[in-house]
């Protein structure tokens, strides 16, 4: 039986490789690791990416675990373009394995699940960058007291605690904020479009606001799906991309 690897990781059917030369064209290093890795068992797909934070990373996914641990047993560290290859299982499985073993119910759930991660960490990333660049303008300034308000029960505003994360950054929850909508937008048209998300409950409208409205779902899989779908539409008579974000906790 396979063991859990070196990072944690616990054996699954997908390989995940780095280290791997940035200069090569995708195709020519799909070619070449599919003539390495093959020797291991049948491959379902590789998945290479050209986006910079993906550049230099693939994954091999094989239609057993077995095969997957027999490659990474013998492949790691192997030069490939002058370059070792550094191996180890891929942390989640991928779209091709959970659809061939649980389904596409489950391969839709396992790809919101993956959004909302890559949403969440965003989010993070965000905060985290905001806070530094605050960092440096407070350290310039003299020291001074906080901020109160009295008798309002406000918590004290500091440098650390105004750092706001960009909308677009926001982590998911269930309520999605829409900006932007025509002036002639109303919640029947506005239900139609996102009544057909799993979880529906309803579309608010902010009375004397014209272009913004509210929509809530039963869970965050729901809202994930209806932004990942709706964002930037075309909406009424000029055709202008509407904008959804998650609504600000």
């Amino acid at each position: 039986m396979a063991a859990v690897s070196a990072a944690g990781i616990p054996p699954n059917a997908t390989v995940y490789v780095k280290n791997l030369d940035e200069r090569i064209k995708v195709d020519q290093l799909k070619h070449a690791l599919d003539e390495i890795f093959s020797e291991y068992g049948t491959i379902l797909e590789i998945v290479a990416k050209t986006n910079l934070k993906a550049k230099g990373q693939a994954f091999i996914v094989f239609d057993n675990i077995e095969s997957a641990t027999r490659a990474i047993e013998d492949i790691n560290g192997f030069d490939l373009f002058e370059k070792p290859m550094v191996l180890d299982y891929a942390k989640t499985p991928s779209d091709a394995t959970v659809q061939r073993e649980r389904g596409g119910d489950e391969l839709e759930a396992h790809k919101r699940r993956r959004l909302a991660e890559k949403e969440r960490k965003q989010a993070h990333e965000a905060l985290e960058a905001q806070k530094k660049l605050k960092r440096p303008a407070a350290a310039a300034e003299p020291a001074r007291p906080a901020k109160t308000t009295k008798g309002a029960g406000l918590k004290p505003t500091t440098a650390a605690t105004t750092a706001v994360v960009p909308d677009e950054y926001l982590p998911p929850n269930k309520i999605l904020f829409l900006r932007e909508l025509p002036d002639d937008a109303t919640q029947e048209g506005l239900s139609a479009i996102f009544g057909r998300f799993e979880g529906f409950q309803e579309v608010r409208l902010v009375p004397g606001r014209k272009g913004i409205a509210f929509v809530e779902y039963e869970a965050e899989a729901g809202a994930i799906s209806a932004k990942e779908a709706t964002s930037g539409m075309p909406m009424g008579d000029q055709g202008k991309a509407i904008r959804v974000t998650y609504q600000r906790q």
